[in-house]
C-alpha cells in the first residue's frame, strides 16, 4: 500500500480517472499536507504492508541514505531507488524475528554449546526448523548471533539503518520509508551481497528486550496508540474501538494517511467522499491530509484499525 514504482497501489473507485495512487497524488499534491509535500518533494514518504510469514524471510539489513544512493548508482538492478528503508513491524499474532546482535556473553555461550554438538532447547529447535526451510544455508546459524525477539499481538519492533534482521514466523503490519532497498546475506534465493552487508552492519550488541518498541496511548483519544519511530518518514496508529462505541471519528491529521481494517465492520462517511463506504476486514482507505472519517460501527466486537501517516 503506497506509491513505490515497483508496487503503486491501484485505486478501486471507478469514478476516479487516475488508475494508481501515485498518479492521483501527482495530480492532487495538496492531499499530502503542506509539511509532507515540501519535505518529501510531493511524494508519499511511506509504504504500508501486511505480512504473513510461514517460511523465514531473508537475513538482511537496509542501507542509510548515503549508502542507498551509492548502491543505486552502482547496481540499480539490485537497489532500485536511492532512499533509506527504516521499518517497523507490529505483531497481529504471536510473532518471531531476529533483530540486532546479541550480548557478547550470550553469543559465546551459544557457540560453546554448539561446539559441544548440543543443539537441544529452543535454539536447537529453531535451527532445525530453519534448516528444513533452507537446507545447507549457513544463514541458519545466525540464530546464535542475532537476538530472537518474540512479540505478542500489539507489540512492535523498529529496525533502523544497518540493523541485521530476519522475520521468522507470524503475521504483522509493517510500515517503512518508501524504498525497496534490501541487502541480503542468507535464507533467500534472491541476490546476496555479503560484502556490502558485512561492511554496513551495526555490530553494537544489545539484549532482545531493547528491540521492542513501545506505543504511547493518546491523551486525546484513549482508542489510539501511537508508534512514533525516530525517523521522519512514517508513524503508525493502532486504533482499538471498543464494542460500546457505535459512532467513532477517525480524526484529521496534517498528513496523508492509509487506513487498514483488521477487525470489525462499519460504514464510513466523510466530506471528501461522494458516497458511503462499507468497511470490513481487509478494507484499505487513503485519507487526504486534514480530512476525517466518521465510522458507524455495525460489528458487535468493536474494530481494530491501523493507520500509517507522517507526523512532521
Amino acid at each position: 500500500m503506497g506509491t513505490h514504482p515497483r508496487g503503486d497501489a491501484i485505486i478501486r473507485d471507478n469514478r476516479i480517472p487516475q488508475k494508481t495512487l501515485g498518479q492521483w497524488i501527482t495530480d492532487n499534491p495538496a492531499c499530502l499536507g503542506a509539511k509532507v509535500k515540501d519535505a518529501f518533494q510531493g511524494t508519499l514518504p511511506f509504504l504500508f504492508k501486511v505480512l504473513s510469514i510461514n517460511t523465514a524471510l531473508s537475513i538482511q539489513a537496509h542501507p542509510n541514505k548515503e549508502l542507498a544512493a551509492k548502491l543505486h548508482a552502482q547496481f540499480p538492478e539490485h537497489y532500485p531507488d536511492a532512499n533509506h528503508k527504516p521499518e517497523m513491524a507490529i505483531a497481529l499474532t504471536p510473532f518471531e524475528g531476529l533483530c540486532g546482535f546479541r550480548p557478547v556473553e550470550e553469543i559465546v555461550s551459544f557457540l560453546q554449546t554448539a561446539e559441544g554438538k548440543d543443539i537441544s532447547g529452543s535454539n536447537g529447535d529453531l535451527l532445525l526448523r530453519l534448516h528444513s526451510q533452507y537446507p545447507g544455508d549457513i544463514g541458519c546459524f545466525t540464530i546464535y548471533f542475532l537476538n530472537l525477539v518474540r512479540l505478542e499481538p500489539g507489540e512492535a519492533m523498529f529496525l533502523g539503518a544497518n540493523e541485521p534482521h530476519a522475520y521468522l514466523h507470524g503475521d504483522c503490519v509493517e510500515c517503512m520509508a518508501c524504498s525497496d532497498n534490501t541487502v541480503r546475506a542468507g535464507l533467500t534465493p534472491k541476490f546476496i551481497d555479503v560484502l556490502t552487508l558485512c561492511e554496513m552492519l551495526n555490530y553494537t550488541p544489545a539484549p532482545s528486550s531493547s528491540k521492542i518498541f513501545p506505543a504511547v496511548q493518546s491523551q486525546l483519544d484513549p482508542s489510539v496508540y501511537l508508534f512514533d519511530p525516530p525517523v521522519p518518514d512514517f508513524a503508525i496508529m493502532k486504533i482499538e474501538i471498543p464494542a460500546s462505541i457505535k459512532l467513532y471519528l477517525v480524526s484529521a491529521v496534517d498528513s496523508a494517511s492509509i487506513l487498514l481494517v483488521i477487525q470489525g465492520t462499519a460504514v464510513g462517511t466523510s466530506t471528501a467522499a461522494a458516497s458511503e463506504m462499507t468497511l470490513r476486514r481487509g478494507s484499505v482507505l487513503f485519507i487526504s491530509a486534514n480530512e476525517s472519517i466518521s465510522l458507524h460501527l455495525s460489528s458487535p466486537d468493536g474494530m481494530l484499525l491501523f493507520r500509517a501517516c507522517c507526523l512532521l
